[in-house]
């Protein structure tokens, strides 16, 4: 079977019948730059299908004029070719060899300060691992250092437990003592022989 292959005219029909969602378009709320890129798509549109029209019915007349100034650039816009543009400063004049050359040594310099970034970057590195290093022992120290703190600490706290029971004893056992003494010296003064 083979495929149906529509007319150019119908083509163009169905074109002209896209074309015309120009006031659709309109309808739309849109940035003010975002309206002004589809009206002027639009406009494009509406231009290459005049062209397509004047094609049409001068089929006879320069046809490759024509199709040539539907692809041109003014017809794209939106698309610059970039064999348009201006050689920039540093290639104008060179050869192809040349510019390969320049390309190349420019590579050759792009390699080698990534070298040295390179070795920059595992010099950094070795620091840091050598700075974790020292951060891990220096923290097994804090940790020695601050369990030696609590046992000190708990001897410290039983030791005043100590004294304060030792103090307790010893402000009783005095008053022990001094009673006895007031004791004896009453027994004394008692039993003491006086003259008179």
């Amino acid at each position: 079977m083979m495929p149906l292959v529509k007319s150019p005219k119908k083509l163009l029909r169905k074109f002209n019948n896209e074309i015309s969602m120009k006031e659709e378009v309109k309808r739309f709320p849109s940035t003010q730059l975002e309206g002004d890129r589809r009206q002027n798509l639009l406009d494009d549109l509406v231009t290459r299908e005049r062209l397509l029209l004047a094609s049409f019915k001068n089929e006879g007349a320069e046809p490759d004029l024509i199709r040539s100034s539907l692809m041109s650039e003014e017809a794209k816009r939106g698309t610059p070719n970039p064999w348009l543009f201006e050689e920039p400063e540093e290639t104008r004049g060179l050869g192809f060899d040349e510019i390969r050359q320049q390309q190349q040594k420019i590579i050759q310099e792009q390699d080698a300060g990534l070298d040295a970034l390179s070795s920059i970057i595992s010099r950094q590195k070795q620091m840091g691992q050598e700075i974790g290093n020292e951060l891990d022992e220096q923290n097994e120290i804090i940790d020695d250092l601050a369990n030696l703190v609590e046992n000190t600490d708990e001897k410290l706290r039983t030791e005043t437990r100590r004294v304060n029971l030792v103090e307790r004893k010893s402000t009783s056992c005095g008053m022990i003592m001094v009673i006895l003494l007031l004791l004896v010296a009453i027994v004394v003064v008692a039993v003491w022989p006086t003259n008179r």
